[in-house]
């Protein structure tokens, strides 16, 4: 079984030849953490490692995934959707590339993946 990295560049194809691109975050969550460990835990190869308060009814826990998320990435909380695991730990975040294309210009697709693992790994270390 092959491994599946924690940040990921898609590109899809749409109607005359109109490409779009996002980014997909490979998360493990751990809902019901205490307010002062909440954000990112870990970046690990294969996952993204977030601590949440809010417990996980209700959706509560994904909704706080996604304000987390927003704030440490700097993109709009619309910008962002669950595409995978809504009643799982284990999910699959989508994120337009469009939001870090215009932060640092044109660059290759791997300094856009590493743009946004550094920007976790930064918040991991100031929590």
């Amino acid at each position: 079984m092959a491994a599946r990295n924690a940040i990921t560049l898609i590109q899809k194809s749409g109607p005359k030849s109109s490409s779009t691109e996002f980014l997909q975050l490979r998360c493990h969550i751990r809902p019901g953490a205490s307010k002062v460990r909440e954000g990112v835990a870990a970046v690990t190869d294969e996952s993204v490692e977030l601590c949440v308060a809010a417990p996980p009814q209700d959706g509560k826990a994904n909704k706080a995934v996604i304000e987390i998320l927003s704030e440490i990435l700097g993109v709009p909380k619309s910008d962002l959707q669950i595409t995978h695991g809504m009643k799982t730990r284990d999910k699959t975040i989508s994120v337009a590339s469009t939001n870090f294309r215009r932060e640092k210009g044109s660059g290759s697709n791997e300094d856009l993946v590493a743009l946004v693992r550094q920007k976790l790994i930064g918040q991991e270390s100031a929590s």
